[in-house]
């Protein structure tokens, strides 16, 4: 089962130091490693916002006026259960210390 795990902003994160840096690298190599890994990455503040609404779209630069509850950052992984995806996100929170994420199973091919 593949799961979206994203952060979320919360003004209280802490700063990246060589010592998360370093545990992060370690747990990264290991998910790539055992193949639960597909897919990770920050993502930009702004982005585009596309709004379709009786065959129009309208397009919208960001930023928005609700950042804090933009995703800035995601992994995609392949795991057994929702179990393992939220022990996983543990595992990953314990390294990063203060934040707020949210866990997705992706459906689909």
């Amino acid at each position: 089962m593949r799961y979206l795990m994203t952060t979320l902003p919360t003004g209280d994160e802490p700063e990246f130091n060589e010592q998360m840096a370093a545990e992060m690298g370690a747990f990264i190599q290991e998910l790539t490693a055992s193949g639960a890994l597909l897919a990770t990455g920050g993502l930009e503040p702004g982005g585009v916002l596309l709004t379709s609404k009786d065959g129009d779209v309208t397009v919208t630069d960001g930023p928005f006026a609700e950042a804090k509850e933009a995703v800035v950052g995601f992994a995609l992984i392949d795991v057994r259960s929702k179990e393992e995806a939220i022990e996983l996100s543990k595992r990953f929170w314990r390294i990063v210390g203060n934040g707020k994420g949210i866990i997705q199973q992706v459906f689909g091919p």
